[in-house]
């Protein structure tokens, strides 16, 4: 790490770590912010983008038959991010079938669906905190590439952040040392809980590079900060469900993202990072409501058209949350025997919805191809 490129105090200081090589230790928070006007209509775009999505979750009538493909669409994403290969129609088909896949990256991606179902489940017992924090990163890395870095437990060694092959003294950046962590976490709690002094989406924005910035753990730090995004909406009451997901804005401007992270600790731009984060909530969030919509349409097309058959209405609800279907699986919803469930089957095959894709005559699997594509729609 290049100490001169560190060249605002007020951003934080370069130490010598014991290793001999240079690292950063960002300033306390709060940053001194200044408003100026492509940053307030920034927010202003982004805070109205947002209120439109909140106010679609509480629009509703099922939440669940939307959040889960939502969140199965951010967990593949923001672990591709990470250089996992999964697909959404790999984690999909995982849960349909379990036994079809003994795949690491899927489990990675299926343990970060985990963490976010637990931490929203935990928003509801315990704020937003470094208990919290320290739980999602045991789910998210058990079991998976990482497993070794201590789920669960802040760092007590050194990271960096580089290309592979990178050492800390050749790393653009290297977080702060093991002995100055504790410190930068508490800091970064206390501003955590600080509910009067921030538009809510600036302090989302300032407590997400900070968690970058500290990266206190060895691995999975960029999951972790992820999710964060999404659970500190959801736990401001600014998200009535959690249909917000950044990574596919971040993956799609990945270089963009990390240039506007190392320009805060370089130079203090924190303006920069702002507007970035704050175009990306407003794009994100309008994308949602669009698909949103469609899927909500979708479901409502295919209700009218089948009229009263429960059994197929029941399987269709279930077919939002994941589109591949086994004559297993939908015995298991309507709790009926085979026979039943694939006369059912045939009912959404009749109606176009579904159609078979193993091209074999045992342990066959449907698709209704038509929700997937919804799903998978990037704007």
């Amino acid at each position: 790490m290049n100490a001169s490129d560190f060249r605002d105090p007020r951003a934080g200081r370069v130490v010598q770590a014991p290793g001999g090589y240079a690292a950063f230790i960002p300033a306390p928070l709060p940053p001194e912010l200044a408003y100026d006007s492509s940053l307030v209509l920034a927010l202003s775009r982004a805070d109205a983008a947002l209120s439109e999505l909140s106010g679609l979750g509480r629009q509703l009538p099922n939440p669940h038959l939307l959040i889960a493909p939502y969140v199965r669409r951010e967990a593949v994403l923001s672990s591709r991010i990470e250089g996992t290969r999964a697909s959404l129609s790999d984690l999909l088909l995982d849960e349909a079938e379990p036994e079809h896949f003994a795949d690491g990256d899927v489990r990675e991606v299926r343990n970060y669906v985990a963490a976010l179902e637990l931490g929203l489940g935990r928003l509801r017992e315990l704020p937003l905190s470094l208990r919290l924090v320290r739980e999602l990163h045991e789910w998210l890395m058990q079991g998976v590439r990482g497993d070794q870095a201590t789920p669960g437990e802040f760092r007590r060694s050194q990271n960096w952040i580089g290309p592979a092959g990178s050492t800390p003294a050749t790393a653009p950046y290297v977080p702060p040392p093991a002995d100055a962590l504790m410190g930068c976490l508490g800091n970064w709690e206390t501003f955590l809980h600080d509910r009067d002094h921030f538009p809510d989406l600036v302090q989302c924005a300032v407590m997400h590079e900070q968690f970058e910035a500290i990266h206190p753990f060895l691995d999975g730090n960029g999951r972790v900060g992820r999710l964060l995004i999404t659970l500190f909406l959801v736990e401001r009451g600014r998200l009535s469900q959690p249909l917000l997901y950044l990574s596919d804005y971040i993956e799609a401007h990945r270089q963009e993202y990390y240039d506007r992270l190392q320009r805060v600790r370089t130079d203090g731009d924190w303006p920069g990072w702002l507007r970035f984060f704050l175009l990306g909530v407003e794009q994100t969030a309008r994308s949602a409501v669009r698909q949103a919509s469609r899927l909500m349409d979708l479901r409502e097309i295919h209700r009218e058209r089948l009229g009263k058959k429960p059994n197929a209405l029941r399987l269709l609800d279930e077919l939002f949350v994941n589109p591949y279907l086994t004559a297993a699986r939908a015995a298991q919803i309507l709790t009926s025997s085979r026979p039943t469930a694939r006369q059912a089957i045939g009912l959404l095959q009749t109606e176009g919805l579904l159609q078979e894709v193993t091209g074999r005559s045992w342990r066959r699997i449907y698709l209704a191809r038509p929700i997937l594509e919804v799903i998978e729609e990037r704007d």
